[in-house]
């Protein structure tokens, strides 16, 4: 069960959940709740005092609480209180925040989107052959991992686009171009570390997908870190304010995002929780971008 483990966000906070195969379902931790809804500098303690007044009331709520092991953000696994989904939304309706009815409006939200759809894609590359047959550090390769991740989804899903795209009034390569101008960053060294993100910067700065570059690219660059130097980026280490800004600014000046990177490097490339802690983070950049 905690080989499954998935990571979501509420108001820029974690919230930690594990699969229970046998019985179908997630079980998230409690902590993670109270802290993303009240911002206590306390959650521990927080829980622990709503947790005794369930004792008290010999609510049903205490008996439905379970230990779990969650990889804390020191690396180490430590037993966690976790609640169903079902149950969580009970513990929640008894904490007094204005925040509680927006997380419940945001917890109860479907996974039927194209994001959601999506994501639930990539958590099974880690486990299927077609991770080991995507080609790396090619035009190619980029497509094989968007077709797979938006396949059924989009129907551009895996093609180069053939129109202008721009955000934020930052405009991406001119499609006309595109072509030839994938054709050079496919050509670009990979012989050091300096080297790939180069590389991976100016992939950004081509955006060769309608949607879902940003997605696809980060895949697709730790996939060049596992072939040359048997390396992964933690996500998880760099936060979504600091990778956007980095990445903003990455075409004129690329320390920020070359120093966040090679700081979060890990050797932990066949660790499945590594992997999806990954896929989390990475969607997470995404949201309301």
């Amino acid at each position: 069960m905690e080989h499954k483990i998935s990571i979501r966000f509420f108001d820029d906070r974690e919230v930690r959940a594990v699969w229970d195969e046998k019985n179908s379902k997630w079980w998230f931790s409690v902590v993670d709740v109270v802290s993303a809804i009240t911002h206590s500098p306390r959650p521990r303690v927080y829980w622990g005092t709503l947790k005794s007044r369930f004792k008290k009331q010999n609510s049903q709520l205490y008996s439905k609480c379970i230990q779990l092991k969650l990889l804390s953000s020191d690396g180490k696994k430590y037993a966690t209180d976790c609640f169903s989904q079902d149950d969580i939304i009970e513990v929640v309706k008894t904490i007094p925040s204005k925040k509680s009815i927006e997380f419940l409006d945001w917890f109860t939200y479907s996974d039927n989107t194209v994001d959601g759809q999506s994501k639930k894609k990539a958590y099974t590359l880690f486990g299927s052959n077609l991770i080991n047959k995507i080609e790396v550090g090619t035009t190619k390769g980029l497509q094989q991992i968007h077709a797979y991740l938006f396949g059924g989804l989009y129907d551009f899903a895996g093609q180069i686009r053939t129109k202008n795209i721009s955000k934020n009034g930052f405009k991406f390569a001119v499609a006309q171009y595109l072509k030839s101008t994938l054709s050079q960053i496919e050509q670009m060294p990979e012989n050091n570390f300096v080297q790939i993100v180069d590389k991976y910067i100016e992939m950004n700065i081509a955006h060769p997908f309608m949607e879902g570059n940003g997605r696809s690219a980060r895949i697709w660059l730790d996939l060049i870190f596992k072939k040359r130097f048997k390396k992964c980026v933690d996500w998880s280490k760099i936060s979504k304010k600091d990778y956007i800004t980095a990445m903003v600014h990455s075409s004129k000046n690329s320390k920020k995002i070359k120093s966040l990177l090679k700081k979060a490097l890990t050797n932990k490339i066949n660790n499945r929780e590594m992997f999806m802690k990954g896929i989390d983070y990475s969607y997470y950049y995404e949201e309301n971008e």
